[in-house]
């Protein structure tokens, strides 16, 4: 080719660049505004009075006044929380717990039997679980798993009434997890407790991950890249047939519009409801932090975004769902105001007082 037809080659080349630059800009352009005018609609679905909260660590590791335990009491009558996460690990290497560092739990839980006789306790226990040789609790040994069973039994000892693991990341072949899931549940079901487990969001195309586990490390660590731990619609299943409770991590969405974030949590919503709405209960996590994107992602837009997917639901699950809120730490009066008036269904305002 002489150097003139390179250069009409070259040419070409680039106006084609151009072109399908200047139509994924038009086609990005219409979905952001026909996701901005779904946004607009007012959901009409209300919230539940099955709620649960991700609290911090020092209420099981720190002493605390009576007066503390009451004024915590008080908040989850009025907020209608059912179940409270509170943070009792984590995890050493090894699957363990050091005494140490729940040397409260036991006055807690009494405390709470006193202050908010309605609310569950649940033991909340996690770490990062080792994959391919990055992380810390290696839930493919046995005797690992073994003894995040027997820390599960002390808490339950102490008086939980729930264990609520969060180990991260969880990918979806990851059958450890799953016997762990089935093993845990043989201690708390004859105790009348619940095993909930904490989860990344659905994945948005399932066979997006064999792609992805094939060219990508796994795993959290030294090196930042990694595939995302996300749920397959038939791995979520297989948590469901396990767990008690589900605990959906919606939040964290790093989408640059309000409307954005909106779509996120109630596409997410819709479809593990229908999923997994009527094998377990359903919680979908709400932030009260500040997350990467504070002006598109708070309280307000998760809550919308929500009640817009139960919007889009043909039928109610057969099993109880609400939100989770993230967390205990962070979450303001006025948020907490606003969660009850925009979530809580009318009427339950003063449940508890």
């Amino acid at each position: 080719m002489t150097r003139h037809g390179a250069r009409r080659a070259a040419r070409r080349t680039l106006r084609w660049a151009a072109r399908l630059t200047a139509l994924a800009l038009v086609a990005a352009a219409v979905a952001t505004a026909g996701i901005w005018a779904w946004w607009q609609t007012e959901p009409t679905a209300r919230g539940t009075t099955t709620n649960a909260l991700w609290a911090r660590h020092q209420w099981v590791g720190e002493p605390h006044t009576e007066e503390e335990y009451r004024r915590l009491g008080a908040l989850l009558r009025e907020n209608r929380i059912t179940d409270v996460y509170f943070h009792a690990g984590p995890f050493e290497a090894d699957g363990t717990v050091p005494a140490a560092k729940y040397r409260n739990a036991g006055r807690l839980v009494e405390a709470m039997r006193r202050y908010a006789p309605g609310v569950r306790s649940q033991a909340y226990l996690g770490q990062i679980r080792k994959v391919d040789g990055r992380g810390i609790t290696d839930l493919d040994d046995p005797a690992v798993r073994g003894r995040v069973l027997a820390t599960g039994k002390t808490f339950l000892d102490l008086g939980f009434g729930g264990i609520h693991y969060d180990f991260e990341p969880i990918y979806p072949d990851d059958r450890a997890f799953l016997e762990l899931l089935d093993r845990t549940r043989e201690l708390t079901r004859p105790r009348g407790a619940l095993l909930s487990v904490a989860i990344e969001q659905l994945t948005l195309v399932d066979a997006v991950q064999p792609v992805l586990k094939a060219l990508v490390p796994r795993g959290w660590g030294a090196e930042p890249v990694h595939y995302p731990p996300r749920p397959t619609a038939d791995y979520l299943r297989a948590l469901a047939d396990r767990a008690d409770q589900v605990a959906i991590m919606t939040y964290d969405v790093s989408l640059p519009t309000r409307s954005m974030a909106g779509r996120h949590f109630a596409w997410h919503t819709e479809r593990t409801l229908r999923l997994i709405g009527d094998r377990t209960t359903v919680i979908m996590g709400v932030p009260t932090y500040r997350p990467l994107m504070p002006w598109a992602e708070d309280l307000d837009v998760a809550l919308r975004g929500v009640r817009r997917g139960l919007d889009a639901l043909d039928r109610a699950p057969r099993r109880p769902y609400g939100v989770g809120i993230y967390a205990e730490w962070t979450t303001d009066p006025a948020e907490w105001a606003r969660y009850r008036a925009t979530w809580l269904p009318s009427g339950t305002d003063n449940f508890g007082a």
